[in-house]
């Protein structure tokens, strides 16, 4: 039982350190005068418009950028992951 509870606590604390190093990441993307800065727990961090946009053209770029911010993003978490010698998940 005991052994149970410190293996959970184990991994309490590696997803802890792993979120805390994402969150010093970030990644940038850029499209059509749009910056959208996303940090390594996929929150927005900046979004930069150029203001001689349309509505109709951001809602064209937004979407697709977000996307490929936050494929990055999963990329950095599967690398920083790695380098930090992968989750230990006990009975797996």
């Amino acid at each position: 039982m005991f052994n149970k509870i410190k293996q959970f606590k184990d991994l309490r604390d590696q997803a802890k350190t792993l979120q805390n190093s994402l969150s010093q990441q970030s990644v940038t993307v850029e499209k059509s005068g749009v910056t959208l800065v996303l940090d390594g727990n996929q929150e927005i961090r900046s979004l930069t418009i150029n203001p001689k946009l349309t509505p109709a053209e951001l809602e064209k770029i937004i979407p697709p950028l977000f996307k490929e911010a936050n494929d990055k993003v999963k990329r950095l978490m599967a690398q920083t992951m790695q380098s930090m010698g992968g989750f230990n998940f006990p009975g797996m």
